[in-house]
């Protein structure tokens, strides 16, 4: 077993139709998806899932973002899952990210930026948790 991030394609990035082209990518790279649905959250779920950023200036406009539409949520496993994904992602300015980047070659907004990513496994034990049972989860 490796370890686990949780992994979102945000709703810009479900209403572009860009899933396949993510979840290609994060196979590419290895990254074994060991849960995945599809979730539509409420304002309260988002300020629930994003309460780290509490009172930040952005705490507001992500979590309307975050509740605007569906998003697939999924666990990813694999040796060295979070730096892995996240350097898959890029930088969460898309005009900072690396070029092959996800956020370099789909975003168009610093907050509408396609993916989000666990930044630590501390916060992918939350980040997981707050979206699925350990019956969700697929090990082998």
């Amino acid at each position: 077993m490796g370890e686990k991030t949780l992994a979102i394609i945000k709703p810009d990035g479900v209403s572009r139709h860009l899933i396949g082209n993510v979840v290609g990518r994060l196979e590419d790279k290895g990254l074994k998806i060991v849960a995945m649905k599809m979730i539509r959250m409420t304002k309260d779920q988002a300020k629930g899932f994003y309460k780290v950023h509490e009172g930040k200036p952005f705490f507001e406009s992500v979590t309307d973002f975050m509740s605007s539409g569906p998003c697939l949520v999924m666990v990813l496993e694999g040796e060295g899952a979070i730096r892995k994904y996240r350097k898959l992602m890029g930088a969460t300015n898309y005009k900072e990210a690396e070029e092959g980047t996800i956020r370099q070659d789909f975003a168009k907004d610093i907050e509408k930026n396609v993916v989000h990513g666990s930044d630590s496994e501390e916060t992918a034990r939350f980040e997981i948790g707050y979206f699925f049972s350990t019956m969700e989860i697929v090990g082998e």
